[in-house]
């Protein structure tokens, strides 16, 4: 273990040596790793080969690199907006073709193991950042009916390599937490189960005992932001097929990292933990493990609120009531940029919840913001308003003249802008709106919340990314 520590360490810090530069926000495109994947030719021990197409008709292919009689299939973006380990494959494939102090392990590991990886299994989810491919199937409920050309090439590559050892690389949303705790599971695995009683033949058991030496290894960098992954038996998932289809599996869900909004470090965490764990397969590093460990890693749970005002006071049907609210972001990606919007998630007494942010409101009390008295008439009054005096005065919600107001849904503007004639009311606190309110400290405005975002009027903080246009 001593050895694979050593490597882990020195792959960490010299990550930066191997990241593709190129690649630098979650949302790329196919067209975008192409000419990365076909430059793979002119490198050496590196073997290209078309695996089929997707239903738009986009390539995919698998990348064959060493020669040893272990074989391993990677498959990433099966799932067509989860790209951290898309990323870190490039660095990996970097790291196998840059020359330097660490070729004498290089060449050992490749005398050892065969690497496959399909790099972007689902392009055209990949086109569209979402979930599911063309036809709108997620691929991984695919596996037995394999009514998608994506579905048939991850079969048949599987069937054509018989694999040892197969990694399963997604990502999950940050709102998961690593056990009962504060912590974020910024990584989880699972060896899956191959049916529902969830039992344990040899082709599990290699993976789980594999899975506890990278935990052992991931801890020295992000001790205890790992997590398990629930077990239960999804009949038709690849990963668990492929596990009973004799392949030992491993998944791997990239989740959550303060302030990680593109996975960068995320991305550096699955390129030192790919590429270790490929190193303890070429040494058969993880034999001698205890099964019993993989059961002690924390299960992951989800329950993290982006967002967690805790005992906040409200005025609701002249009663008094002391609530928590927990706020939750969606990502959306529009015109090449990328925008937030919020929801209050959940109300009450959220006590056994944790926030990514936590702010203790206890003698706080929230009210609705405040219109701008006048109908702005031109962008340039619109450029022209400063947030602080704004928000000074509990201004939330700008009104704009229609023929000037910006299209689409989503403003830089650190405010909510509406139409003049929008016919509605400011959302204030309930369930599933988008938290735009005050919170007064004896009478005084702390606290100004925008689309799920906190300005702090007292530290002048800013953490508001964007608003929202009503239209």
């Amino acid at each position: 273990m001593e050895l694979a520590e050593d490597f882990s360490t020195r792959i960490y810090s010299d990550y930066d040596n191997y990241r593709e530069r190129s690649i630098v926000v979650r949302d790329f495109k196919h067209l975008d790793i192409l000419p990365l994947i076909k430059s793979l030719r002119k490198k050496p021990g590196f073997s290209l080969s078309g695996a089929g197409t997707s239903a738009e008709g986009r390539d995919i292919y698998l990348i064959a690199l060493g020669h040893g009689k272990k074989n391993i299939l990677l498959w990433s973006q099966m799932h067509g907006d989860e790209s951290t380990a898309t990323m870190a494959l490039f660095d990996i494939f970097n790291f196998f073709s840059t020359r330097d102090k660490l070729d004498e392990i290089k060449a050992g590991i490749l005398e050892k193991v065969t690497l496959n990886f399909i790099p972007m299994l689902n392009p055209d989810g990949a086109e569209r950042f979402q979930r599911h491919n063309a036809y709108d199937i997620d691929l991984n409920r695919d596996a037995l009916r394999l009514e998608c050309p994506e579905s048939k090439i991850l079969k048949s590559i599987h069937d054509k390599l018989k694999a040892k050892f197969g990694f399963n690389l997604h990502d999950q949303n940050p709102h998961y937490s690593a056990g009962h705790t504060f912590k974020t599971a910024s990584i989880s695995f699972l060896a899956p189960p191959f049916n529902h009683e969830k039992k344990v033949n040899p082709v599990r058991e290699r993976a789980m005992k594999l899975i506890v030496e990278m935990t052992e290894m991931l801890n020295k960098f992000i001790p205890g932001h790992i997590g398990k992954y629930p077990d239960d038996f999804e009949p038709r998932a690849f990963g668990d097929n492929i596990q009973k289809w004799g392949t030992s599996t491993i998944l791997i869900e990239s989740g959550g990292w303060k302030h990680d909004t593109e996975k960068q470090f995320l991305r550096k965490i699955n390129f030192i933990t790919i590429l270790s764990a490929i190193k303890f397969i070429s040494e058969d590093a993880y034999e001698k493990q205890d099964i019993q460990k993989y059961y002690g890693i924390p299960e992951n749970k989800e329950i993290i609120f982006d967002l967690l005002l805790r005992e906040v006071t409200v005025y609701k049907n002249g009663e008094k009531r002391k609530i928590d609210i927990g706020i939750n972001r969606t990502e959306v990606r529009s015109g090449g940029k990328l925008f937030f919007e919020s929801i209050i998630a959940d109300i009450g007494d959220l006590s056994t919840f944790f926030g990514n942010e936590e702010y203790l409101c206890n003698s706080m009390q929230a009210f609705p913001g405040l219109d701008y008295p006048s109908v702005i008439e031109s962008f340039e009054e619109l450029k022209n308003l400063k947030s602080v005096e704004l928000f000074s005065r509990g201004i939330t919600v700008v009104p704009v003249n229609k023929k000037i107001l910006p299209e689409g849904k989503y403003t830089k503007f650190p405010f909510i802008i509406k139409s003049s004639d929008y016919i509605g009311k400011n959302d204030f606190i309930a369930l599933n709106s988008v938290p735009n309110f005050l919170l007064k400290l004896n009478n005084e405005i702390r606290y100004i919340i925008i689309n799920g975002f906190v300005y702090d009027l007292a530290g002048s903080t800013n953490n508001i990314q964007n608003g929202l246009i009503a239209h």
